[in-house]
């Protein structure tokens, strides 16, 4: 596996996983399943941050495997 195909493998599953996270995000700002995320200590705002930080992450990957395709 080269650079590249790494790089846009990282970037798939960063986007991916940080849909999920505002997904999650969503449901415990509608109060939905709020038990669940009390058990587990996530805030809203935890949720958002890892959500984000995974959309940088794949932007940053993506940024990257075109840029070793040139």
């Amino acid at each position: 596996m080269d650079s590249r195909t790494r790089l846009i493998l990282i970037a798939r599953v960063a986007y991916y996983l940080g849909w999920l996270m505002f997904l999650i995000a969503g449901l415990a700002h509608f109060k939905i399943g709020s038990a669940f995320f009390l058990s587990i200590n996530l805030s809203q705002r935890n949720l958002l941050e890892a959500a984000v930080a995974l959309f940088l992450i794949c932007v940053a990957s993506s940024m990257r495997a075109l840029n070793i395709a040139k």
